[in-house]
């Protein structure tokens, strides 16, 4: 079995898949692009715009994903053993925590006994704000319930990387931090359940959710839903992840040193990305699916740059190629174009809350965000709300935690007719 492996220099995923491929006993040549520029160029000519790459017989494998190199590998057949006393990097990281099976095992059956509970707490999404609030309400005694209707798909689950969530040392994936949050809140005694929301009714005492299954009651209710995701991934997106499509300028602006790149969105990631980018490429062209940038935006920054172009109204149609990296379809209906690009990072998210189940059961502003006070109360009794549910001035996971535990301990004196809100500090 020859294994190479081309990483870069403070590259976590590729020390993940170091320790994994030295666990299971593979020798390997490591390949550094940033100490060798025949490296870069190695990977270049291969079409390959992004590291870590592992070739397992001439076979790349692009990025950090240890079930795809352990699928390979049963395919050439080689089987992953494990040396003794080593650890995988899934298991110095918890790793596997990230996997749908993982997810699995926290959220339960949707059963009759689940649906004939009338539970203090039901939460509506099981997101950060949504399994926070869930770790706050079980620990402090209510009895509490999370459906989520897709634990895998949400925002911060799709996130490929956060290095920045308060007591996280290194890189996580979004869906290994999202279950352990909802393991912690599960061993507190909360349920996690699978179903759709069809409606909620939350004109009386007990608030009532309509799903397809039946009905969940509790005498509070939070509603952590997140903002609508893409649909899907554009035509030709996927083909050619690595090889010319990006998501991330920090791990890969500089394979596009001194060439043509779009950025693709028009969020405050994009932007940043924009920038970072006009350091290392000659040219960016960056694409808004709208007429103008969202919030939060540092909009000057971006186009006062000289090599940096903005095109509003520009959505991304297509990414177009045969064997390699061709470039990107763009524009309205009926005026695309194909702009010959080196590469396309995308930065496409839902900005729109999916609170449209809620109708007018609670205020809502124009754009469908639920309309809370400082404590997360909406203008029902009994009835909260937070994450990407409200207006937040940023979209971070830990504003959306910091939602959940306010939520949770707002529900609490609900629910316990308590004076005021009574903190967990212990």
């Amino acid at each position: 079995m020859n294994v190479v492996l081309y990483s870069s220099t403070g590259c976590e995923y590729c020390k993940k898949i170091k320790a994994d491929l030295t666990a299971w006993g593979l020798p390997y040549e490591e390949r550094n692009v940033t100490e060798n520029e025949a490296f870069f160029n190695d990977l270049h000519g291969q079409g390959i715009y992004s590291v870590p790459v592992t070739f397992l017989d001439h076979h790349p494998i692009i990025g950090y994903r240890p079930n795809a190199m352990k699928k390979k590998l049963q395919e050439l057949g080689w089987t992953p053993g494990k040396q003794d006393g080593a650890k995988t990097a899934e298991t110095v990281t918890q790793e596997a925590l990230a996997e749908e099976d993982a997810a699995e095992n926290v959220f339960a059956t949707l059963t009759e006994e689940v649906l004939a509970e009338t539970y203090d707490l039901v939460v509506i999404g099981g997101g950060p704000a949504g399994s926070s609030a869930a770790v706050y309400a079980a620990r402090g005694r209510l009895k509490t319930l999370v459906i989520d209707k897709a634990p895998t798909a949400g925002a911060l689950a799709l996130t490929h990387k956060i290095a920045n969530y308060p007591g996280v040392l290194g890189e996580v994936t979004g869906l290994e931090l999202l279950t352990l949050m909802r393991r912690q809140a599960k061993q507190f005694g909360a349920t996690f359940v699978r179903s759709n929301i069809v409606s909620v009714d939350v004109d009386s005492d007990i608030k009532v959710v309509k799903l397809p299954e039946g009905e969940a009651r509790g005498r509070s209710l939070f509603v952590a839903v997140g903002s609508r995701g893409r649909a899907a991934k554009v035509k030709g997106e996927e083909r050619f992840e690595g090889r010319g499509v990006s998501y991330c300028a920090t791990c890969d602006a500089a394979f596009f040193a001194d060439k043509t790149v779009a950025v693709v969105g028009d969020n405050a990631e994009a932007a940043e990305d924009a920038i970072q980018l006009a350091r290392f490429a000659s040219q960016v062209h960056v694409y808004l699916p709208g007429k103008s940038w969202g919030r939060d935006v540092p909009v000057d920054q971006v186009e006062g740059l000289s090599n940096v172009k903005v095109l509003p109204t520009h959505p991304l149609r297509e990414v177009i190629g045969e064997d390699k990296f061709a470039g990107i379809v763009v524009g309205p209906n009926g005026k695309e174009q194909r702009v010959d690009v080196d590469g396309v990072f995308v930065y496409l998210a839902g900005n729109r809350p999916g609170t449209d189940f809620l109708g007018d059961t609670v205020k809502r502003d124009e754009e469908g965000y639920v309309v809370v006070d400082e404590y997360l109360r909406t203008s029902v009794e009994g009835v909260f709300a937070g994450g990407d549910a409200r207006r937040t001035p940023v979209k971070q996971a830990v504003v959306a935690a910091a939602d959940g535990a306010i939520a949770a301990m707002s529900a609490d004196k609900h629910v316990n007719k308590r004076n005021r809100i009574v903190a967990q500090y212990s």
